[in-house]
């Protein structure tokens, strides 16, 4: 395969390097694990195309959008890309209250938002913005799959028991759901209920087997041998060809400025997906490319909004099916694109008889996939405070219009990160017994005071955020100790420090010194901060000769200038 390369804002652009390299031998492998994804992704797909109220057969068109993006500008050889149940209720949920679902108003705001998370997207990737996925805090993240999946499996109850389709606030459907259990279809919730106890006993047996392909697949068989369609079994009927072509979805200014804050945070989450994704899938070897990966997700959205699709996102259990068949490159995504786009063409009768039950249980078992309860249960055990955190977040995304819940989480988890920022205090160092190491008070280690001497250290970088809260931590530390002669700033995990932290330390030592105690700086080990001390004049507030290499050698350098104190009488 040739391999183009340019460069877009200092990202080196490897043009269909995913296919780089494929051989006969690969492709032979490429073609059996494309036939295995499939498998799984045309289920999928159409089960969640219908989760975001669109015909079954746009979700096929949704994944060759995605795939053929990703192929052209994406890094990660197994990644597969396409319709995606971590957004789409998202979009489904947050659109609802603008457009009708399944009218032109609406498709066209999917494709719209596909377009603007393309954007959104490219320039992550251009301006290496891979940092941005990291901002949602493990606690966060799974409360907010979790909270993600309650909504799946509410949105897909009235399917599973051949109920009207529900609508209005999270409480007015379970209140429709509750209410029309009475009236439930039950061929409907067998068939459904079938599909997801098939698909989670085969995933335990063996997660290569195409268990949701071959649940539809029986499923389908019994509504046409039982005739359960005379029986009230809801079912999708003849689809209509969708062929993919260019066009601008028609919509106003205004309706554009209206789902621009959703096109954000839907973004967010996919970057936040396709990092995660592209770190844990990368083959023995691989770089992982995060940006790149950015690019070519990037490029699949825009492809998708172009051909009258809807946003499309990474997918972790895909590529992990992908790298367990044996996919060797992207030409696995390939095949499994072409055989998905042969379908949305040929349109028909094909998935005529496919219980629209049996496609609720595809989606109750990717709910129950990203709802973590496991992951729950280790940060109760660990991490309470944290715990609630997860807590909340599940809370908000389900009780909260779910647009205004995701915003809401990513809120949270930025406040977490700032609050274990701020709450680092200056911890006093001791030196160990016998040694010249000097180490953070710890009952464990023998360890002792030097006369007239306090260290200090401060576990984080100094900061606008902390600043404040640290000069009233080392002037508590200072006022304590009233024969104090030397303070030393241990200052190796100090990662670096702005303009306002900077003015602060240096009055701080200012105050210091008026109380008659010589400051010094020891083992300023970041390159970034060695330079923001230099810019901001504190090397020259602490004065020559007060910077060290240890704090050893900071203590006895002020042994070696200052005269011992006389006996008293």
């Amino acid at each position: 395969m040739v391999q183009a390369s340019n460069r877009v804002m200092g990202v080196r652009l490897r043009l269909f390097s995913t296919l780089k390299g494929v051989r006969g031998g690969d492709l032979v492998r490429d073609l059996a694990a494309g036939l295995t994804l499939l498998a799984i992704a045309a289920p999928e797909q159409m089960a969640t195309a219908r989760l975001g109220g669109v015909p079954p057969q746009i979700g096929f068109l949704a994944f060759v959008a995605a795939t053929c993006g990703f192929i052209m500008l994406g890094a990660n050889r197994r990644m597969s890309v396409g319709a995606d149940s971590t957004i789409t209720p998202i979009l489904a949920g947050s659109l609802a209250a603008i457009a009708t679902a399944g009218s032109t108003e609406y498709a066209s705001l999917l494709a719209i938002l596909a377009l603007m998370v393309g954007v959104l997207l490219s320039i992550g990737g251009a301006l290496k913005l891979g940092w941005v996925a990291d901002l949602l805090s493990r606690p966060v993240l799974t409360g907010f799959l979790a909270g993600i999946s309650v909504h799946v499996a509410l949105s897909q109850a009235p399917a599973l028991l051949g109920l009207p389709e529900g609508h209005g606030s999270i409480f007015a459907r379970v209140s429709q759901v509750v209410g029309g259990i009475g009236s439930a279809n039950p061929w409907s919730a067998v068939l459904g209920l079938f599909v997801f106890a098939s698909v989670l006993i085969a995933e335990k047996l063996n997660p290569k087997i195409p268990a949701a392909l071959i649940a539809l697949i029986l499923a389908t068989l019994a509504v046409i041998s039982l005739q359960l369609e005379a029986k009230g079994v809801k079912v999708l009927g003849v689809l209509g060809s969708a062929t993919p072509t260019f066009h601008w979805p028609m919509i106003s200014l205004n309706q554009g400025l209206r789902v621009s804050g959703l096109a954000f945070v839907v973004a967010m989450v996919v970057m936040m997906q396709t990092a995660a994704t592209s770190r844990s899938f990368a083959g023995p070897g691989e770089p992982v490319h995060i940006n790149q990966d950015f690019l070519g997700v990037g490029l699949g959205n825009l492809f998708a909004g172009l051909i009258g699709a809807f946003p499309v996102n990474a997918s972790p259990p895909r590529t992990a099916l992908a790298l367990a068949a044996g996919a060797t490159s992207q030409a696995a995504g390939l095949v499994a694109a072409l055989a998905l786009l042969g379908l949305a063409i040929a349109g028909g009768s094909l998935f005529a008889h496919v219980p629209t039950a049996a496609l609720a249980g595809v989606l109750l078992i990717v709910a129950q996939r990203i709802f973590r309860l496991e992951e729950f249960q280790r940060i109760f055990a660990t991490a309470r405070g944290e715990f609630a955190l997860a807590v909340a977040t599940l809370c908000l995304i389900v009780l909260l219009p779910i647009q205004t819940g995701v915003a809401v989480g990513m809120f949270l988890s930025l406040v977490h990160g700032v609050y274990l920022t701020t709450r680092a205090d200056p911890t006093e160092f001791l030196r160990v017994r016998g040694t010249t190491i000097w180490w953070p008070k710890d009952l464990s280690l023998e360890a002792e005071a030097v006369d007239g001497v306090l260290v200090l250290g401060f576990a984080a970088p100094l900061s606008f955020l902390n600043a404040f809260e640290f000069r009233a931590g080392v002037l508590h530390a200072v006022k304590a100790r009233p024969a104090l002669r030397l303070m030393v700033l241990e200052a190796s995990s100090i990662a670096d420090i702005d303009y306002t932290a900077s003015e602060i330390l240096k009055e701080t030592l200012g105050l210091i010194r008026e109380s008659g105690v010589q400051v010094a700086l020891a083992r300023l080990e970041s390159p970034r901060a060695q330079d923001a001390f230099r810019r901001f004049g504190l090397l020259d507030a602490l004065g020559e000769g007060w910077v060290f290499l240890s704090v050893d050698a900071a203590v006895s350098a002020f042994a070696s200038l200052t005269p011992a104190p006389s006996p008293t009488a």
